[in-house]
């Protein structure tokens, strides 16, 4: 029988790497810039000024963060991750772009819902 916690750990990990492919690809100059950061700082090319591919490489960093602690379920820094999901969430529903408002929105949230799932396991 597969537990909830098991679920949330795995559906967690998938999701983060969803995310990570997506703050990579950003990082490395992929014109997708009209999907993130509310789609209001992507050069005409598409890409990103320098200091947000900077922040989307720090992004990369703190998901890894995220995923050595669905990974190792240290309680008080899931529920800190839970609160950073949800709170990015209500920020990704304010995008432009449908990609970040609906596809974003729907991962963090996802997110949020994994780690308040451990949280509480």
């Amino acid at each position: 029988m597969v537990t909830a916690a098991a679920l949330a750990t795995v559906l967690a990990l998938g999701l983060v790497v969803a995310a990570s492919v997506f703050q990579g690809a950003l990082a490395l100059g992929v014109p997708w810039g009209a999907m993130a950061y509310g789609g209001r700082v992507a050069r005409p090319d598409g890409t990103l000024p320098v200091r947000y591919r900077v922040t989307s490489t720090l992004t990369l960093v703190f998901l890894g963060a995220a995923a050595w602690s669905v990974l190792e379920s240290p309680e008080p820094v899931l529920w800190i991750f839970a609160a950073v999901f949800a709170l990015n969430t209500i920020a990704n529903f304010s995008g432009r772009h449908p990609v970040e408002r609906w596809g974003m929105s729907a991962l963090t949230l996802g997110l949020a819902a994994c780690c308040t799932t451990l949280a509480l396991a």
